[in-house]
Parts: C-alpha cells; structure tokens; sequence
C-alpha cells in the first residue's frame, strides 16, 4: 500500500456520552442530563466538551472509554455500548478518528460514585451537569455526537431494556414510566404501559413496596436472562476470545 503521507499523524481517540436522569423535585418529571468537561487548551479552549481522551497502545477501545471516563468524571456506568466512530477529515485541526461509547447510569449511582471519588480526594475538574435540551456551544462535532446518542436511545428503548441502565437494581412501574417518557420526550398512558410492560415477560413482581407519601407501589427487577440490549453477534469485549 502506498502511504499518503499523513497516515501517521492520524490519532485515535475515545470519548462517552454519560446519560442520567434527573428530576428537581417529586411534582417534575425526570429529564436526561450528562456530564462534559470544559477544556483548558486549544482547539475550543474554554468549550464544553464530551469526557474523553487518547487511545493506549496497550488497551482496548472499551477498556479506554471506561478508564477515561473514571479519570476524568469518577464514574463507571452500568451499561456502556460503542455508539459510533467519528473520523470526518475537518472535525479537528489534528487529524482525529474518535470512537465514542454511550453509558447509562442510575441518578443514585452516579451520587454514590461522585462522593466515593471526592472520599477518595479527588474531584472532577471542570466537570458540570447539562440537560440534554439545553447544551452550551459545544467544542468539535460533539453536539452531533450528543444528538445520534439521543436518537440511537430513542430507537433502541423500542425493541430492548435499555431504559434499565436508568434505574436502580428495583423499581415501580411509575419509575420506569418515567424513564421511557423521559427518553421517548411524551407522556404515556399509565394503564396501558402497565399492560404492556407486564405482559412483555421482562419483569419480575418482588414482594416488597415502595413507600412514601402515595400509597404503596410494588417493586420490579428486571428478568436478567433478558440482554439489556441486543449487541448482535459480538459479546462485550472482556468477555472474547483472541
């Protein structure tokens, strides 16, 4: 093969679209937000920007999305897929391919690993919180990037269990109404996503109750004989073999 001659300035690098939800009070509806990081250096010095950074000779892509994203926001999701590699020639001033992962993660999750990082002393640097309908200017393409996460969540929460990776190991059918309604953007119809979901065969009634100031609400896990979501024919990438 003949080189072009820019063949080895072409870097690899790996980044992750981190997505929770959250919701301000009991009376809201939860809403999706995700992490990013302000950079502190050109390209885009001061741009908000996807948590990320390069690719290790020695490791794997998905190996390196978990270790940066534990570096630089101190969390480690639940579910973590490879959504895309982003490669177009103009993206960045450096010849760049990026390969992004998508992660999804429990509000409480993300509160108990946020505070075991600090316990740890360490803190995220120039980490914030953004919901997903009102991003800042973002650096690079990284907002396109952010829009087919959303869609590619959107399609998938259609024909797997992805909005689990949004909800704690038990849940009430509210919760994971909630969860939907929050990914699909509209409301759902209670009685028929209570026929739907249980006549799916994808949750298990537990004996125990959620209690607060409603009446009590029976608690779901999830059948986990059933895949979070369909990877096709390629198992995550600890689980191959050379």
């Amino acid at each position: 093969m003949t080189k072009t001659g820019n063949e080895d300035s072409i870097r690899v690098a790996v980044s992750a679209v981190t997505l929770t939800l959250r919701r301000e009070s009991e009376e809201e509806s939860p809403h999706i937000v995700l992490p990013l990081v302000r950079r502190t250096r050109e390209p885009h010095l001061g741009d908000w920007a996807l948590p990320g950074g390069w690719l290790d000779a020695q490791e794997g892509l998905e190996e390196a999305a978990s270790r940066t994203l534990a570096e630089t926001t101190g969390l480690a999701p639940s579910y973590l897929e490879q959504l895309y590699a982003f490669g177009a020639v103009d993206r960045s001033p450096t010849r760049t391919i990026s390969v992004v992962y998508w992660a999804l993660l429990p509000s409480d999750a993300v509160d108990r690993q946020i505070a075991a990082y600090r316990a740890a002393g360490h803190a995220p640097e120039n980490v914030q919180w953004f919901e997903v309908a009102d991003l800042p200017p973002l650096a690079f393409d990284h907002a396109q990037i952010i829009h087919y996460a959303l869609w590619r969540l959107r399609n998938k929460v259609g024909y797997s269990r992805v909005a689990h990776g949004f909800l704690p190991p038990e849940f009430t059918l509210a919760e994971l109404r909630d969860a939907y309604e929050a990914i699909l953007q509209r409301r759902l119809d209670p009685a028929n996503f209570r026929r739907q979901v249980e006549a799916s065969g994808t949750l298990i009634p537990t004996d125990r109750f959620r209690t607060g100031s409603h009446r009590p609400a029976r608690l779901y896990r999830y059948n986990t004989d059933v895949e979070l979501a369909d990877r096709g024919p390629l198992a995550p990438e600890e689980t191959r073999t050379p």
